[in-house]
């Protein structure tokens, strides 16, 4: 594409170098830079992208986008200085592959706990339906079937318009896509046409990025903000901070919720490890899927559904066959008629709402509980998640949970400081602390490992060794 069709709306605070280019790729990262492309230089907290400029340039780098002119320029290079970087990164990436959100009804999900299981639960919907559809979430991405992997809720904004120019090539109709907070923040999505955003609900996270709760929301509210008179947001009635988050959103706004007036309202009819019963539309529905924090995803599904109009009979047989996403209060059954989930839980209301599902579908078990918390994360939040699971659990195993630079143990005296009694135990290893959680099980008791859910790591310092706790506890329960 045309150097000077790429730069449209672009701000450009000083230029150096010939605008009339083709341009063959676009890119943050240097080693991927090839002949004829485009490199964006980003100062981020840990690199600054300045200094890979040379390297860009020898790869086949001929255009630089950066904040900052190096000191030496080359007479064969166009640089482009430009105030705000990562806005020019979204509105480049969008004039780069045509504005493909204008060509897909895109879907976004946001809010503290719920995002994977909603945007999973409409993917399925939507495919169970034959409907064409892409979808971008923390455990992967997929555009219609084929599966690509990821690492992050949101990727960057030159992965996201590339993956919705993908799914127009293959004639999806629509996108649900994840967005985290730090995606808001740092423009990723900015300039994308969002047909419909929901907000599950905002509670304590990511304070270590955010420093306080208000910055926090105010992060979210930018999404519904930027939102045009023609989309939609969906938000959660029975959330305190959701009205907060609409003040000045110019979307035509539903509601859904258990408890207060709302535009699609549910009512729990049944609740126990067999599974889920919703009354939607004064009709009972039977799910697979457990807990009253899935009966807010269902209703957030449910009221995106209704938006587009989809037809109630279909609508509700094609429901209530979704499944959990990987990792999201997954059940495994083991010896002894002991009861394993597993659950991405790593926040203080998720491993609330977890526990709490699990007190109101336990009977007479027990329930074991091994935590962790990430290191270099929120710290403030791990005595208030000590205190929790040592209130709703009859045993709590406090573990390593993603420690990366940090040290364990001062990751695990964070979390002991909340703990309310003396039935826990602290063991470093996550392995050990799982295999420990099955020998002190009798006959019929749960185990709960919380924190990592779909995750297949363990991050220990800045190497990814290979740990998934599902396979970890299906092995460990067969052997006891």
């Amino acid at each position: 594409m045309n150097l000077k069709s790429i730069l449209k709306n672009i701000k450009i605070e000083l230029s150096q170098g010939n605008l009339d280019r083709t341009i063959s790729g676009i890119s943050e990262n240097s080693l991927e830079i090839k002949k004829n492309n485009l490199f964006f230089a980003v100062k981020g907290n840990i690199l600054d992208g300045h200094k890979f400029i040379d390297d860009a340039i020898s790869k086949g780098c001929t255009v630089v986008v950066c904040t900052d002119f190096p000191v030496e320029l080359n007479d064969e290079i166009t640089y482009i200085k430009v105030k705000n970087i990562r806005k020019s990164i979204s509105i480049i990436s969008l004039n780069f592959y045509n504005n493909p959100s204008d060509k897909i009804k895109v879907i976004t999900v946001t809010g503290t706990n719920g995002k994977t299981s909603v945007v999973y639960f409409l993917y399925q919907f939507f495919r169970n339906m034959n409907l064409k559809v892409g979808m971008l979430s923390t455990i992967e991405n997929r555009i219609n079937d084929k599966i690509l992997d990821t690492n992050l809720t949101t990727p960057s904004a030159i992965t996201i318009n590339s993956l919705l120019n993908n799914m127009i090539l293959n004639s999806c109709e629509y996108c649900i896509m994840e967005v985290s907070s730090h995606a808001i923040d740092q423009d990723r999505i900015y300039g994308l046409m969002i047909d419909i955003a929901i907000l599950t609900n905002i509670t304590h996270d990511h304070l270590d990025y955010h420093k306080s709760f208000l910055n926090y929301l105010n992060v979210k509210k930018k999404l519904f903000d930027g939102l045009n008179k023609k989309a939609f947001a969906v938000i959660n009635s029975d959330d305190n901070n959701s009205n907060y988050l609409v003040q000045n959103c110019n979307a035509k706004i539903f509601r859904y919720g258990l408890k207060f007036i709302s535009d699609f309202k549910g009512k729990i009819i049944q609740n126990d490890i067999l599974g889920l019963s919703l009354e939607l539309d004064s009709k009972l529905i039977d799910f697979n899927i457990i807990g009253e924090f899935n009966a807010y995803n269902i209703l957030a599904v449910y009221s995106v559904l209704k938006i587009l109009n989809f037809e109630s009979e279909s609508m509700f047989k094609t429901l209530s066959k979704i499944n959990p996403p990987d990792g999201r209060f997954e059940i495994i059954k083991g010896n002894k008629n002991i009861i394993g989930i597993v659950d991405y839980a790593h926040t203080p209301d998720a491993l609330l709402n977890v526990l709490k599902t699990i007190k109101k579908i336990k009977k007479n078990r027990k329930v074991i509980t091994v935590v962790g918390a990430g290191g270099e994360r929120d710290k403030t939040k791990r005595p208030i998640m000590g205190k929790i699971a040592s209130e709703l659990s009859d045993f709590v195993i406090i573990t390593s949970d993603n420690p990366r630079f940090e040290n364990e143990m001062d990751i695990i005296s964070d979390i002991e400081m909340g703990i309310i009694n003396d039935r826990y135990k602290i063991l470093i290893n996550r392995e050990d602390a799982i295999q420990y959680a099955c020998e002190y099980c009798k006959n019929d008791e749960i185990i709960l490992l919380a924190g990592k859910g779909h995750e297949k790591y363990q991050i220990i310092n800045d190497i990814y060794h290979d740990f998934n706790d599902l396979k970890v506890l299906k092995n460990k329960l067969i052997k006891i």
